[in-house]
């Protein structure tokens, strides 16, 4: 969770400074606004958290390989959300984006809490891009998903007014 923790904070760092409408702008269509990225990881991090809990009460083991999860920073290949992941257009304040974050990270802590070793290696559920994942595996997937969007936030935040 330690990686988790440092790009969270690097995130949150790199919005704290904008105005509620810096964060709401769209830049250009077809591109997220940082509000809207904000919230996409908000609902992938719920969405983890919840296929964590569903893995786990599975009885049957379903083990995965390990797959090189470090490839989501890398923005080269464009991955479209699904539909449940889409953020909303609606206008949202730096301290609603906030709190649902802490909201979504407490939830993914307590989920990752309760998980024994054999959890980890022996759970798994799908992943759009990588296929079937271990919970192991989808823990530290949140961080790599989180600083792949870091940088988009980063490259909207070049193009605001």
């Amino acid at each position: 969770m330690d990686h988790n923790t440092e790009v969270r904070e690097s995130l949150l760092k790199s919005v704290e400074t904008l105005t509620d409408q810096q964060l709401n702008e769209v830049v250009a269509e077809g591109v997220w606004s940082i509000a809207q990225n904000l919230e996409h990881l908000y609902l992938m991090e719920m969405a983890i958290a919840k296929g964590i809990r569903h893995a786990q009460l599975q009885t049957e083991s379903k083990p995965a390989r390990e797959k090189p999860i470090h490839l989501a920073v890398d923005r080269s290949t464009k991955v479209p959300a699904p539909s449940y992941l889409e953020p909303s257009t609606h206008f949202q304040t730096l301290e609603e984006l906030k709190n649902k974050l802490a909201e979504s990270r407490e939830i993914l802590v307590q989920t990752a809490e309760g998980l024994t070793e054999q959890d980890l290696t022996d759970k798994s559920f799908e992943h759009p891009v990588f296929g079937t994942l271990s919970i192991k595996q989808w823990i530290p997937f949140v961080g790599y998903h989180e600083e792949r969007h870091l940088l988009q936030i980063k490259e909207v935040k070049q193009q605001l007014k």
